[in-house]
Order: C-alpha cells, then sequence, then structure tokens
C-alpha cells in the first residue's frame, strides 16, 4: 500500500465506524424504546417512582449491553457473554410483543376502553405473555433435541442403499453455556438411531477448540455403521476453523475439507462430500474457501452426491454440480419468532425438504443446539434422521 492509499484509508475506516455506530445505536434505542414506551411510558399513568426505576432500568441495560456483548464474544468472557445473550433473547421477546400489544391497545381503544387501563391491560399482557414464551423458550433450547425422521427420495440411489440411514446434526454451538452434559444427551439419541453416517454441518463451537474441549467430548463417541463426517459452518471462521478441523479428525470424524468419501453397501455407492463454508474465503484462513470442483475431483460422475454445506444459500453451487441431496444448517429455523422473516430474506430455506431442480434436493435442519440467546421460541431444535430411498 502506497502513503497516499494508507492516508486515505484512515477516513474510510473512521466513516466506516461511524456510521456502524450509529447504526448500532439506533438499532438500541428501538429495540429497548419500543419495550419502554410499551411498559412504564406509554398512557399507564404510574406513580412517578415506578416510572423513574423503569426509565432508569431500561437505560442501564441499554447501556451495558453493548459493552458486555463486546467483552463476551469479543474478548471471550463467557460470564459477560451469557448476560448479553440472555439479555439480547429477553429485549427481542418484550420488542415483538410490545409492538403486538398496541396493537391490542387499538382494539381496546376501538372498544371504548380509556387509559390508564387500557395501556395497563396492555403492559400486563406483553408482560405475561413475554414470560411464559421465555420460559417455553428456554426449556426447548436447553433439552436435548427430538428426533425428526424424514424420507428422501433420490432417483439415482441404487438399490443396495436404498433404506440407508443418515443422522444430521448442526449448529451444536458449544459456547458460554456449559453444555457438556446437553452433549452427552446428545450423542446418546444419535447412538441410538443405528445410523449408516452421521454429519455435522458445522458451527460446532463459539470458541476455540481448548475453551469448548469438554462439551465437543461427547462426538468422540458418536457411532456410525460407514461414515462420520464433518464441514466448517460460518461460526468456525471466528473460532479457529483449522483447530476444529483438526480436532474432528482427532475424534475419528472426516473432516470433508472440500473433498469427498465414497460409501458402499449391497453393491452400490454413493458420493458423500463437503465444501467449505460459503464465509470461509474471506475469513483470512489459509487452504479454506468453498469449492465444489476440488470436493467432487475424482468422483465417479455416475454415482448419486450427498453434499454437506452449511448455509442452505450454497444450494446454487450445488445446482451446478449436479449434486443429488444437500444437508445444511445455519437457520435455526429462525430460533426465535417472528425472526425467521429476517432469515429468510438471505436463505431460500427456513427448514425442512426443499428441491431446487429436477435433480437437486436441500434438507436444511432447524440446529441441535442455539447460538446466543439461550431460548427457542416456536423453532424447536432437532437431531434429524434422513432414511434415503432409490426411485425402485
Amino acid at each position: 500500500m502506497s502513503v497516499d492509499e494508507a492516508v486515505e484509508a484512515k477516513p474510510r475506516r473512521r466513516r466506516a465506524g461511524a456510521r456502524f455506530g450509529v447504526i448500532l445505536t439506533a438499532v438500541i434505542a428501538l429495540l429497548f424504546g419500543v419495550p419502554w414506551a410499551t411498559l412504564v411510558w406509554s398512557g399507564n399513568a404510574w406513580p412517578a417512582p415506578v416510572f423513574l426505576a423503569g426509565t432508569v432500568l431500561f437505560l442501564l441495560v441499554a447501556a451495558g449491553f453493548p459493552v458486555l456483548m463486546f467483552r463476551g464474544h469479543g474478548r471471550r468472557d463467557d460470564a459477560a457473554a451469557r448476560v448479553a445473550d440472555t439479555a439480547l433473547g429477553v429485549i427481542w421477546v418484550l420488542f415483538v410483543w410490545s409492538i403486538l400489544g398496541q396493537l391490542l391497545g387499538l382494539v381496546l381503544a376501538l372498544a371504548g376502553v380509556a387509559d390508564p387501563v387500557r395501556s395497563r391491560v396492555v403492559t400486563v399482557a406483553v408482560l405475561v405473555v413475554s414470560l411464559i414464551l421465555l420460559v417455553h423458550g428456554y426449556v426447548e433450547a436447553m433439552r436435548v433435541s427430538r428426533v425428526r425422521r424424514v424420507e428422501v427420495t433420490i432417483p439415482r440411489l441404487g438399490r443396495g442403499l436404498d433404506g440407508l440411514r443418515v443422522v444430521l446434526i448442526t449448529d451444536t454451538h458449544y459456547g458460554p453455556i456449559d453444555r457438556a452434559r446437553w452433549s452427552r444427551g446428545v450423542t446418546e439419541v444419535i447412538n441410538s438411531l443405528d445410523a449408516d453416517i452421521v454429519a455435522h454441518t458445522g458451527d460446532i463451537a463459539d470458541g476455540e477448540v481448548e475453551q469448548r474441549r469438554e462439551m465437543a467430548a461427547p462426538l468422540g463417541d458418536v457411532r456410525a455403521g460407514l461414515a462420520r463426517v464433518y464441514v466448517t459452518g460460518n461460526h468456525e471462521y471466528m473460532s479457529g476453523a483449522q483447530g476444529w478441523v483438526e480436532h474432528m479428525s482427532a475424534l475419528g470424524w472426516e473432516a470433508l475439507h472440500n473433498r469427498h468419501l465414497v460409501v458402499s453397501r449391497g453393491g452400490d455407492s454413493l458420493v458423500v462430500a463437503g465444501v467449505d463454508d460459503r464465509t470461509a474465503a474471506g475469513s483470512g484462513v489459509p487452504g479454506h474457501h468453498m469449492d465444489h470442483e476440488a470436493a467432487l475431483a475424482g468422483a465417479d460422475p455416475e454415482l448419486p452426491v450427498l453434499l454437506l454445506a452449511h448455509q442452505p444459500q450454497q444450494i446454487s453451487g450445488a445446482v451446478a454440480h449436479g449434486i443429488d441431496l444437500q444437508l445444511s444448517g445455519h437457520t435455526h429455523g429462525g430460533q426465535m419468532w417472528p425472526f425467521h422473516y429476517l432469515v429468510r430474506i438471505d436463505q431460500p430455506a427456513l427448514q425442512g425438504l426443499t428441491r431446487h431442480s429436477e435433480r437437486t434436493q436441500l434438507y436444511t435442519s432447524r440446529g441441535t443446539g442455539f447460538w446466543g440467546p439461550p431460548f427457542r421460541i416456536f423453532a424447536p431444535s432437532e437431531i434429524t434422521l434422513l432414511t434415503l430411498r432409490s426411485a425402485g
């Protein structure tokens, strides 16, 4: 970089930083401001001490939230991350239901109910619904995932492989909350399914291997008749991707880092391939990038292909390369309603089995763990058992 370019780069970085600061401030003001207006201000006519206490509480949490989020996820302070993530989940639910509460207030106003009764009814409704959803969401997030059973017909699959059992886990997100016991429970469920192939499609952890080693350890006990395979997700590229690739290999899994293997049964074969996450190329991790051609190099083009790719958005590459079935995660099914509407802006599928060409199908898991806020609201986690069927 020349001196002139370096001089020019500094103002650009400052402008980008200022723009980010403005956006962050606006988002936090909206997230916290709407619930404050609904629960504290509005037409509630609370006594002055109640109004003051509520306002101070919202201001303190809003001011501390970005600090805790930066400490938690920027500096790997698990205690700060737990508080920040929980606060994010709580304020999201309050934000959503405060907006819906305003609609209730409109209905009550049309029915002739005046303030402060109207606003206090809305406040109580928002708080009760939010509390119920947060308790339910926490239980859903922390329990061992239920098994979701899906049959997928692959016309090119040989009869010898008819009934092949593929167990998919994804987005385990071992993170600030210690879930070693949960991880052992997931492994027990997987081993009860008598899988031929077990696949993990990335976002294994938020943190380096040394931080999350105990939680990931039960993956070494996973059993599969033919193969255990793994690909990176976008969160690995914030958590030491190469370290996780090497660690999964040490646990006995095949890390499909833009490569494939072939499994056979009953005289028929299936190519099982994997590609790095689509964010890998920009991560700066040497040798990591999404490469379908490398993943399929040397594979018999007549054989059906099962592809592991973390994000549903990677389906365009699967279609271009004639993949039969892609397995993905990433979306969490939205994790916390109604966040799934935002997910669908970025991804071609939210969850379940979808078709994207005459040959190519995509199965998107809602995820086995959770990211960030320890809540799952109207988006239950899953361990997926896919039974592959031949056309015959």
